[in-house]
């Protein structure tokens, strides 16, 4: 099986999915600044990147969602999208990547289905993003609508700091995504789910806040009871991911909120504290895909 995976040259994930790939698949790197179309009679349909053709793939795994302009994400979305219709699986779908790095529209999604969320206020203004600092106790964490891994991301409990906040980031044109600041016990928890099966790890950080491992959290094996594995399946589902890492934050009262949905997760972290093969697990859920197509 041909497997072209958009990520860095240099990614980890690359390397450990070309180990656990063996000699039973072709692991291709492919890079989303080099994707290309040709529309016309002599070329419908041509979809390549750099001097690969995408509908000669079997399946494509998409592994990096790049910071790039509104119309290179746009059309990066759309080459996906015109691959699936061609008949490649892609992994994540482009409209499951398309939701779930959109936070204010996965927090909509999520709430929709009866998931708990944090109240959100999103909006464009300083007087409207004030409202919602006060709206929200006074105490919220300041997102970025699109990234991840802890990036961006404040704690505002100050109302001068917060109106400075809000409006350097109204003059660079940014959308203001606030939520409330929810007391935790120093950790969360993530749900690693691919197709059918779960893995779950504790992220427990006692130096902030944030339970990001790239903030300094400390991975933790744990066993997902069925309820927390019924959570996760229903966020994951809610944005259209098959393939997921769902956050789930306990508040002071054992609550559990849906802080994000993945669509393209991260498994070094959750592989080494559990001792499993994530990626070989991965590479059998695409192949089954693969087989599910063709039959």
């Amino acid at each position: 099986m041909r497997i072209g995976v958009l990520c860095s040259p240099d990614s980890w994930y690359l390397d450990d999915l070309r180990r656990a790939a063996c000699n039973r698949h072709s692991i291709m790197p492919l890079a989303f600044r080099q994707l290309a179309a040709r529309v016309g009679p002599a070329n419908s349909g041509r979809l390549s990147c750099g001097s690969e053709l995408l509908t000669d793939f079997d399946a494509l795994l998409v592994r990096t969602m790049p910071p790039a302009p509104l119309e290179q994400v746009v059309f990066r979305m759309d080459q996906l999208a015109r691959c699936e219709a061609a008949g490649v699986v892609v992994v994540n779908p482009a409209k499951a990547i398309e939701a779930a790095v959109d936070k204010y529209l996965t927090t909509a999604r999520l709430a929709e289905a009866g998931l708990r969320v944090p109240r959100t206020v999103v909006c464009q203004t300083v007087e409207d993003a004030l409202a919602g600092f006060h709206a929200l106790g006074g105490d919220v964490v300041l997102k970025p609508l699109f990234g991840g891994e802890g990036r961006g991301i404040a704690r505002l409990n100050d109302e001068a700091l917060a109106q400075r906040a809000f409006s350097l980031l109204v003059s660079l044109g940014a959308v203001i995504y606030l939520q409330e600041f929810i007391d935790h016990p120093g950790y969360d928890l993530r749900v690693l789910l691919i197709g059918r099966r779960a893995w779950m790890i504790r992220r427990r950080n006692q130096l902030d806040w944030r339970t990001n491992l790239s903030r300094g959290a400390v991975a933790e094996p744990v066993e997902p009871t069925p309820d927390v594995l019924e959570l996760a399946r229903r966020g994951a589902a809610a944005v259209g991911a098959t393939v997921a890492g769902v956050d789930l934050l306990p508040d002071s009262s054992g609550n559990l909120y849906m802080i994000e949905v993945n669509a393209v997760p991260g498994w070094k972290a959750t592989a080494a504290a559990l001792g499993a093969d994530i990626a070989a697990c991965l590479l059998d859920y695409v192949a089954e895909l693969v087989e599910q197509r063709r039959s």
